[in-house]
């Protein structure tokens, strides 16, 4: 259980004051962001490399930002994905005009943030890289290596490609060490309970007594299969059996390896299950080659642990044992190249959206589309809890606290742009970013692009019709899947958006009113969110633990369908835009 906090939705933002309070030597904080950069800020000349992904796994991320190790870090909230908004202002404060390797585990939320941040940087001029990191060998098999989750291996490709950055290789050759060290890194880990989130009264999940959970997640997901507890010597065993069991052909037996605890299993247990793991490990021909044991990967109180193998070349080893300096991680005397100096000092820049100047038929839509944004707030609010309750089926039972903390800033937002004599599309704008970057998450990114996509539709001029408005919403829910790469079937809120559009769009293009479309079609969304209960999750944090899924529908499918359904009531009070 967390037992230090104050209010517990404030809890990230109370960790970086105090962290930025006891590093300063170490980290900086950039203005309006939820991360930090090395003091002093950027070097001129050299890659950065940032880091990211939810609060609750230090000392990864911020933890390792300083020489030898990372530029910057950007945390999210508790388990949830960094917004693109916190990504882009990291990287860009984190600049030092060589370009940005960004680095993350294999989660569906931080993919699709990162990848907006990258786009936007990528358009000022700003090259960069990513590299997602996929060691869980309990999450995919083998020849579907691509959709493995990133864990505790994760610590070990991050320190690699710092080591090669504060080396002084471009950007290409970051990458290629970051990529390469990644395809080398195997790793298996054993929960013995879960985690307790700030406020709560209960862990995310229980493991039964006498039973250990094996192919768990950082984020407060259970593990994929259960077995009796087992003494050390065995359970070593079985660390070491599997992760050996794909070690590859071309390994000639160096490896960097990490025994790596979760929160509450302690450095004396670890050490006593090292003992085991060691000698099996120098059995099978292993050279294991500057060993870490202790808490590198952490999610919050979680009682658990995991072994990470990273198969070493000279190439790589080398910069595994290079030297470096960060807060929670040091070794040897690290120094940086002399041909990097410091760049220009982080400066604050706006988050407001700019207000276009706008039509009267566009502020009239504009107040109908704030009034659907606050009931979207207001159904989130209520039903906060029960689309937690399903995401803690198979996921972290965050979806509930991220879309009430979206909604309730898009709300604002909207409403702060409105008054300002925005059209519907600036109003809109002004909501997606504002969910987006408070959301976090995949539900973040997604409501964010959804309404986005809506306003650049109807824009800030043009008089709003059914037919433009239906229309905006099938191009948005286009856009949105190609973007997130999900398909029909797959599990996700698409599963209930296009049976949504594909009825609200037919009814309008019949001459159906928009009003009466809209509700009809949301009768449509929510019997296919319902129907997704069914089906079994291919991609998202839900993924591994498919069969724990099934019978439970789709948390975002359904807060679709209600959202979807509330809107219904403020379409039919507004004026008819026909």
């Amino acid at each position: 259980m967390t037992h230090v906090y104050d209010d517990p939705a404030a809890f990230k933002d109370d960790v970086l004051v105090g962290f930025a309070a006891a590093y300063p030597t170490y980290v900086q904080r950039v203005p309006g962001s939820s991360g930090f950069v090395r003091a002093g800020g950027p070097l001129e000349g050299k890659v950065s490399l940032v880091l990211g992904g939810g609060s609750g796994h230090y000392p990864s991320y911020s933890g390792t930002v300083g020489t030898g190790f990372a530029d910057g870090a950007v945390l999210g909230d508790l388990f949830a994905s960094p917004s693109a908004e916190q990504v882009y202002r990291i990287c860009k404060a984190a600049h030092g005009g060589a370009g940005v390797v960004m680095g993350f585990g294999n989660y569906a939320g931080d993919r699709l943030n990162f990848k907006v941040a990258a786009d936007r940087l990528e358009a000022e001029g700003i090259d960069v890289r990513i590299v997602w990191v996929t060691d869980d060998i309990a999450s995919a098999s083998l020849d579907e290596q691509e959709k493995r989750r990133g864990i505790a291996g994760t610590f070990t490709v991050y320190k690699v490609a710092g080591a090669a950055a504060e080396a002084g290789l471009d950007l290409d050759g970051v990458e290629r060490v970051m990529a390469k060290a990644n395809a080398a890194t195997y790793s298996f880990g054993v929960a013995f309970d879960g985690c307790t989130m700030p406020g709560a009264d209960e862990p995310l999940f229980h493991v039964e007594p006498g039973q250990m959970d094996f192919g768990l997640g950082i984020h407060g997901e259970p593990g994929i299969t259960s077995d009796a507890w087992m003494p050390a010597p065995a359970l070593a065993a079985r660390l070491v059996e599997t992760v050996l069991a794909e070690r590859p052909e071309s390994a000639d037996g160096r490896a960097a390896v990490l025994v790596n605890g979760l929160g509450a299993t302690k450095y004396e247990e670890l050490f006593v299950l090292f003992a085991s793991i060691a000698p099996l490990l120098e059995q099978a021909g292993v050279t294991l080659v500057q060993p870490e044991v202790g808490e590198l990967v952490t999610s919050l109180d979680m009682a658990g642990c995991s072994l990470s193998v990273t198969w070493l070349d000279d190439e790589l080893e080398g910069y595994w044992t290079a030297p470096a300096d960060t807060p929670a991680y040091r070794r040897g005397a690290a120094t940086t190249s002399e041909r990097f100096t410091r760049h220009l000092e982080v400066t604050e820049e706006t988050l407001e959206t700019p207000v276009a100047e706008s039509s009267e038929d566009s502020r009239a839509a504009a107040e109908v589309a704030r009034r659907a944004v606050a009931v979207l707030s207001a159904t989130v609010e209520e039903h906060k809890d029960e689309l937690g309750r399903l995401d803690a089926i198979a996921g972290d039972g965050d979806h509930g606290i991220g879309m009430s903390r979206g909604a309730k800033a898009a709300t604002e937002a909207a409403d702060a742009s409105g008054e300002a004599g925005g059209g519907v599309q600036t109003v809109l704008a002004a909501a997606s970013a504002a969910f987006g970057d408070k959301a976090g998450g995949t539900s973040g990114i997604l409501w964010g692009l959804l309404l986005d996509g809506v306003g650049q539709q109807l824009g800030d001029v043009d008089r709003v019709t059914d037919e433009g408005v239906a229309h905006a919403v099938q191009s948005s829910a286009t856009r949105l899947q190609e973007f997130s790469k999900a398909s029909l079937g797959d599990k996700t809120m698409l599963d209930a958006l296009f049976p949504f559009v594909d009825a609200l769009v037919g009814a309008v293009d019949g001459g159906t009113p928009l009003a009466q479309a809209w509700r009809d079609a949301a009768v449509a969304a929510t019997e296919a969110a319902d129907a997704t209960a069914a089906l079994v999750p291919k991609i998202g944090r839900a993924r591994p633990l498919a069969e724990r899924s099934v019978g439970t529908p789709d948390p975002g499918a359904v807060s679709l369908a209600l959202i979807a359904t509330a809107i219904g009531g403020v379409l039919a009070d507004a004026p008819d835009p026909s």
